[in-house]
């Protein structure tokens, strides 16, 4: 099966693009290591009229498991670290993640550590032209030391904003990056705390204020009134902040997940908000909660122009992206995990979006959709 006639699906970058001969662990992991995915890329326009894709690169040692341990890669001020955990005090069910046994509170390590690059394409989205490995992202402070991963960026009066999900046992937490040409970012440090994931600015200011989507998560969620539309779980929120430092939540709830629709019963945001004539245009995810891991689809909204906390479009019925195992079959040996598109950049070119998207933790996925699919 191939495209429809009005959008076009396919990988631009996988594992096999990817040299790790320039990878920022080169020089202090003596160890074999392999590309565990190259996936959920940021998207933004630079000012040469290129895309620019800021590709998570996952790397993860060929060997993990010896001597009876399974080993972590760690980042330190001093270098990167191998961390070795005994295997009968591991759960290792998730091939992304394996669940420590040995604590109170749920643990996890990673089975990779992600560092950003930069990958320039055409106009179009369609060839890669340059891969930045000078330009890469890799940690450099003690919040990063388990990886940068899942960077979005938007524009907002032509200065570049990319925010990352930083990973570390200190915090879970959302970081900030700001460049003046879309190529070369300067971290400006946390600004959402714990377990804060998927915040997206939106691409320009809402009255005096930058507005943000943010994801926060829990151990637990209270009940809706039995007669709710709305599922408890992780939701899209909104906040507000006068410099993009400092935010403050929204009192208004944001998007929900919706008791009509199983496919969204786990919800986070997906591309930044970009203005169109009919609102805000927000694309997101919507987990269907089938597996250990589920199916993730996108979904879209429209959210008002003056006031982001009034959804004036909904669509969480019928997906705009679902999972394309048939992209995915000549990689099929690199697969891990199926059943996932993550979107998380979206980019305009004369009629049409060009969406970004993460394919089964995986590879680079572009879609080109016209924008009348959204009016």
């Amino acid at each position: 099966m191939h495209t429809p006639a009005d959008r076009t699906d396919f990988l631009i970058f996988t594992p096999d693009d990817v040299d790790l001969t320039a990878s920022p662990l080169r020089a202090e992991i003596d160890e074999e290591t392999f590309v565990l995915g190259a996936f959920n890329p940021g998207l933004t326009r630079l000012p040469n009229g290129n895309l620019l894709m800021m590709v998570r690169v996952a790397e993860a040692l060929r060997e993990p498991v010896r001597d009876g341990h399974v080993r972590a890669i760690r980042w330190a001020p001093d270098g990167y670290w191998l961390d070795a955990y005994p295997l009968d005090r591991v759960d290792m069910r998730d091939p992304r993640q394996f669940l420590l046994r040995a604590f109170h509170y749920k643990t996890l390590a990673l089975t990779s550590l992600s560092w950003l690059l930069p990958v320039e394409l055409s106009p179009d989205g369609m060839e890669i032209l340059e891969l930045h490995y000078d330009r890469a992202i890799a940690p450099i402070r003690t919040f990063q030391e388990y990886g940068v991963e899942d960077a979005r960026i938007s524009r907002i009066d032509g200065r570049y904003y990319m925010t990352t999900c930083s990973v570390s046992a200190e915090r879970h937490c959302t970081t900030l990056y700001v460049s003046d040409n879309g190529l070369d970012y300067a971290l400006h440090g946390i600004i959402l705390d714990h377990q804060n994931k998927d915040m997206l600015l939106f691409e320009g200011k809402v009255g005096d204020y930058y507005m943000a989507q943010t994801r926060p998560l829990g151990e637990l969620y209270l009940a809706y009134p039995p007669d709710s539309d709305y599922l408890p779980g992780p939701c899209i929120q909104l906040a507000r902040s006068p410099d993009l430092l400092h935010w403050k939540p929204l009192d208004q709830p944001g998007i929900r997940p919706r008791k009509a629709t199983g496919r969204t019963a786990k919800i986070g945001g997906g591309s930044p908000p970009v203005r169109t004539d009919a609102g805000w245009l927000t694309l997101y995810h919507g987990v269907e909660l089938n597996d250990l891991v589920g199916t993730y689809r996108t979904f879209w909204a429209l959210l008002d122009l003056e006031d982001p906390s009034r959804i004036v479009r909904l669509q969480d019925q019928t997906p705009l992206l679902s999972p394309r195992p048939d992209l995915t079959a000549p990689i099929a040996h690199q697969m891990y995990i199926s059943n996932i598109v993550f979107t998380t950049g979206i980019a305009e070119h004369d009629d049409i979006y060009i969406i970004a998207s993460g394919e089964a933790d995986l590879a680079c996925r572009i879609t080109h959709a016209p924008k009348s699919l959204f009016a």
